[in-house]
């Protein structure tokens, strides 16, 4: 993880200084400062610089893993990487209720009325989905 902060940290470092570059190049005495990219470079390196920051964080706290030995073979690597659900429709009613939310801004907040349920009863369903049913495991 330590390697991979130090490339996070390296890329944040990189997209500042092009932030700046870009906003001193754009900027027109007319207009001012061209804001669209030059606020998205700035949250682009806010973001790779938060990322740098919790895997250099991270990494003190944990073992040292086989991406940061040099000397590592493949096979270091191997072995169960966490647990993931098998399948699952929480998703699918969290994708409709979000897709209905966002139609309900361009026809009409009303649709918000059928959206917001259907999202609610996603997030209950994933938060929940390994406490109930067949894949019940506590």
């Amino acid at each position: 993880m330590k390697e991979q902060g130090k490339i996070f940290m390296g890329f944040a470092a990189f997209i500042l200084v092009m932030a700046v570059v870009y906003g001193l190049w754009t900027m027109n005495s007319d207009t001012g400062l061209e804001a669209a990219g030059t606020t998205a470079l700035f949250l682009a390196f806010g973001l790779c610089a938060f990322i740098g920051f919790y895997l250099g964080f991270t990494a003190k706290r944990v073992d040292t893993g086989a991406g940061d030995n040099p000397e590592a073979e493949v096979a270091d690597d191997a072995g169960e990487v966490g647990f993931f659900a098998p399948h699952s429709w929480q998703p699918l009613s969290l994708a409709i209720g979000g897709a209905l939310a966002f139609l309900g801004v361009i026809f009409g907040w009303w649709l918000l009325y059928w959206s917001i349920p259907i999202i609610l009863v996603g997030l209950y369903g994933w938060v929940f989905e390994f406490y109930r049913g067949e894949n019940q495991n506590q």
